[in-house]
């Protein structure tokens, strides 16, 4: 018997409001996404793209349709088990980097094993490792005023990846950085995408999606293109250590 997808999403729709001033965000979503994939979502603005990370984070759910994660149809489960859902196998990095500011890298790592209630010797092993994953260990005392954005966004990356998660979701994660330093974080992505994590990116940066294996185009609600991305940059000719 095959394996299920790790996600799909089957006829998804979504409806903010109702009567006369109901918008229909998502019209009748399909999507699979295979485990170890990395996913670039594009977009212009009002395509569904952000409604449907929401779904796909748990944060949200769907007005109709079927969302499967790992053969679990996500709407059935009540408010605390998508919860335990998105703590347990989720991870989420944003373009701000939401680092509390006068907290060392460590301390900012640690903080969702601290939610999860984990002794003090295993949040600092486990945030000790998904910092020296992102190459940051050294820097593991800074505050988030002693590091570069580049860095500050490795930090964010690691606090995602510190609970292991099976998907690691990342909305605009390069939107506030320059090339340079965006180019690196892609470069990061792409190695930890290698190392087995599923990864789903919203971006409106065709360089940005490049680095992606698959390129999803959202327009009105639905899904207009899904693309294999045979590239340099997705094959990983033009990755290399981030700096």
């Amino acid at each position: 018997m095959s394996e299920a997808p790790l996600i799909e999403l089957k006829g998804i729709t979504k409806t903010f409001g109702e009567g006369e001033a109901a918008f229909q965000a998502l019209k009748g979503v399909d999507l699979t996404i295979e485990r170890g994939d990395f996913v670039a979502i594009m977009g212009p603005s009002g395509s569904g793209k952000s409604t449907t990370m929401n779904i796909l984070g748990c944060l949200d759910i769907p007005t109709s349709g079927v969302f499967c994660f790992r053969g679990v149809e996500v709407q059935a489960l009540s408010r605390d088990q998508r919860s335990l859902l998105r703590r347990r196998y989720l991870g989420f990095v944003f373009q701000g980097f939401n680092l509390l500011a006068r907290t060392s890298a460590l301390e900012n790592v640690e903080l969702p094993l601290l939610y999860r209630g984990e002794s003090k010797p295993a949040r600092k092993a486990a945030a000790e490792k998904a910092l020296d994953l992102v190459g940051l260990l050294p820097w593991a005392d800074h505050t988030p005023a002693e590091l570069s954005g580049g860095q500050q966004q490795r930090v964010a990356i690691a606090r995602a990846l510190v609970s292991e998660p099976d998907v690691l979701l990342a909305d605009e994660p390069t939107g506030n950085l320059d090339t340079e330093r965006s180019t690196e974080i892609m470069k990061l992505l792409q190695e930890l995408n290698r190392s087995g994590i599923t990864i789903l990116m919203v971006t409106h940066e065709e360089e940005m999606a490049a680095f992606a294996r698959t390129i999803v185009h959202f327009r009105d609600g639905l899904v207009e293109s899904l693309v294999h991305n045979g590239s340099a940059a997705a094959e990983g000719q033009n990755t290399g250590a981030p700096a």
